[in-house]
């Protein structure tokens, strides 16, 4: 009876540390605008390094959702450690919203596979920030002219992320 009690005990407190209220943010706070600047931005990717956006990036990509991060993950494998910087372009997953435990023993080990470089968005708060008013479950494409945001489309296949990397 006993293990049984503490087996529920610690399933509870695991649950309840997984989960976050819902979080708002003000308009001004969003950070995937048509016209805001991305300068000050600095991501760490797969390996804890950080990454700012460079005046050299012309698009990011962006896969808020499981699925299309697999999606983005498995096309990018396929092409050379150096085709998305080839191609002016970077890439942001949001791996936020996994619970912790799930994140270090399963998805950065993962990343740490790829041989591309993948910016991670790992604070929700912050995600917030970068998924607001967007599709979350399409890839995201942001434009950029010397870290200015010009335009944000949305694409959903792997012809369609080719074909927009690679345009000039």
């Amino acid at each position: 009876m006993k293990k049984i009690i503490s087996s529920l005990v610690i399933a509870l407190v695991f649950l309840v540390g997984c989960s976050s209220p819902t979080k708002s943010i003000e308009e001004s706070d969003y950070i995937l605008v048509v016209g805001k600047s991305l300068d000050n931005i600095t991501l760490n990717d797969q390996f804890g390094n950080p990454h700012k956006i460079d005046e050299n990036t012309k698009k990011v990509i962006v896969a808020f959702s499981k699925d299309m991060a697999h999606l983005c993950n498995d096309y990018f494998d396929t092409k050379s450690p150096t085709y998305l910087s080839d191609n002016n372009t970077q890439f942001i997953a949001d791996v936020s919203s996994a619970p912790s435990l799930i994140r270090s023993l399963f998805i950065m080990p993962g990343l740490e596979d790829f041989k591309h470089t993948v910016l991670l968005l790992t604070d929700e708060d912050t995600a917030l920030a970068y998924k607001a008013s967007l599709s979350t479950e399409k890839i995201i494409v942001v434009y950029l002219e010397n870290k200015l945001i010009t335009d944000i489309k949305t694409i959903n296949t792997e012809l369609e992320l080719k074909e927009t990397i690679e345009a000039n």
